[in-house]
């Protein structure tokens, strides 16, 4: 589904994030993805969805090779990126307004967008939270509201960055049942040893700009 082919990175020239870096997410896998703070789990995340771009190597992403915006727009459409901090991606002033955000940039109608959001939130048990104000949710609330704007774009993989962070026990336990019940590929950045025992079908560790 989505391959980085000896991808070369660098916020500053002098200091390589990444080194020649190869990776692949297949159909149907869950990779969890960990190594140290700063070693550049985020930047994998990042790229496979073209917020910032390889400063050498190639990326292939749903059988072609994404160079342009326009390229990852498509990436995008199809690979639902969930940021670490919920705050991030929520903006609107309403749930129903950000889970519909990404229908309708997709090209729904309104009728349509709100058949989605009622079907996702109904799916991930939020539907009470529909007509609440975005910023009075709690973090654990917002993180699933993330979560159900990520899934109402129907991707065919989820890339997630630390999803279980700061959340507490009930609404991790929470997460996490509905990560492991869901059918989707999976790049998941975690330190979490849980998630990698109930979610990753494999294990990757970035040390030193490669993945080993």
């Amino acid at each position: 589904m989505i391959r980085l082919e000896a991808v070369t990175f660098a916020y500053e020239p002098a200091h390589p994030v990444l080194e020649r870096l190869d990776f692949h997410l297949a159909e149907g896998e869950r990779v969890v993805l960990n190594g140290a703070n700063g070693a550049g789990k985020t930047t994998v995340l990042h790229l496979m969805v073209g917020l910032v771009r390889p400063g050498s190597g190639r990326i292939v992403a749903f059988g072609r090779e994404r160079r342009s915006e326009a390229d990852f727009v498509e990436v995008r459409a199809q690979a639902g990126l969930l940021f670490q901090d919920a705050d991030d991606q929520l903006f609107c002033p309403t749930v129903a307004e950000d889970v519909a955000f990404g229908p309708l940039n997709q090209g729904k109608s309104r009728a349509e967008a709100r058949a989605i959001v009622h079907e996702t939130l109904a799916a991930l048990g939020l539907e009470e939270l529909e007509q609440r104000v975005t910023h009075k949710l709690s973090g654990g609330q917002r993180r699933l509201v993330s979560l159900a704007a990520v899934l109402a774009m129907r991707p065919r993989a989820l890339l997630l960055d630390e999803p279980t962070n700061a959340l507490d026990e009930a609404t991790r336990e929470r997460l996490l049942a509905i990560l492991d019940s869901l059918p989707l590929a999976m790049v998941v950045v975690s330190h979490d040893g849980e998630v990698r025992e109930r979610l990753a079908t494999r294990q990757v560790r970035l040390v030193n700009g490669r993945l080993e």
